[in-house]
């Protein structure tokens, strides 16, 4: 069975040794999703080549065999990378190629008049991305980025095959020394499920407060999204109006069709 000393010796350390990985990747992986993401967007073709061989490179590219590659293939090289950081480079540079085409659709679904009056304006190319483009395109890339954050998290699980003592690596540790293997993979189940709810709760949020940043976020009443009244009208009382009006209606129709009659 697990004992609280090996809980507190592997276990709680190589959680942490999770979020770190997973901070730092997605942190590595965030500035090359926008720097590859805006590159793919530029008006020069040769930034759009490049980035578009990135691209398509690291895409096509296994996350666990690049990260083998970074490990023992470039002290070859002359270059040692320490267990942590080849596997967080290495899912940084795989996850930041799904985000660059996150963020370029987003920024291609700003509808084109939006850019127009920016260029109206006067405004360089750097000023219309800072002011008008990412505003709007940031709330629709949040969703997108959230799914690749749970994934990320999840693929840290690669990294304790290159010997980094995170949570899978505590939990194998343990297996191998109880020889329990149902109660140990369901902890690192469970282990995982908290912390990818965690990470969407907190993506959420960050989803609900960049729509009411551009005036999108919706009024919700037991879940249901209620449309907007007149400034000083209830819902129910604008709803009491329009009943009023159409049964006025109703009347007025049938006494015209009454005296037509008569």
């Amino acid at each position: 069975m697990m004992s609280s000393e090996f809980f507190t010796t592997w276990f709680l350390p190589g959680i942490w040794v999770t979020v770190q990985v997973t901070v730092y990747a997605a942190a590595l992986g965030a500035a090359i999703a926008f720097g590859i993401g805006l590159a793919r967007g530029s008006r020069h073709w040769i930034v759009r080549f490049v980035a578009g061989i990135y691209f398509e490179v690291f895409r096509g590219m296994s996350a666990l065999v690049l990260m083998f590659w970074m490990f023992f293939a470039l002290p070859l090289l002359g270059w040692q990378l320490v267990p942590m950081w080849a596997g967080v480079s290495a899912l940084g540079l795989t996850y930041g190629a799904y985000g660059s085409e996150v963020v370029r659709g987003s920024l291609a679904a700003v509808t084109p008049a939006q850019k127009e009056a920016g260029i109206a304006l006067n405004f360089t190319r750097l000023q219309r991305l800072r002011l008008i483009e990412l505003p709007q395109a940031w709330p629709e890339m949040v969703p997108p980025f959230n799914n690749l954050l749970i994934e990320l998290l999840k693929g840290t699980a690669l990294v304790s095959v290159i010997t980094v003592a995170d949570m899978t690596f505590a939990g194998n540790l343990l297996r191998l020394g109880t020889n329990e293997t149902t109660p140990v993979y369901t902890l690192l189940l469970v282990l995982y499920f908290v912390l990818a709810f965690l990470i969407t709760r907190g993506m959420r949020l960050l989803e609900r407060r960049a729509k009411a940043g551009i005036g999108q976020r919706p009024e919700k009443s037991g879940g249901i999204t209620r449309k907007p009244t007149a400034r000083g009208e209830s819902p129910v009382a604008g709803s009491q109006s329009q009943s009023q009006s159409q049964s006025q209606s109703q009347s007025q129709s049938q006494s015209q069709s009454a005296g037509g009659t008569a």
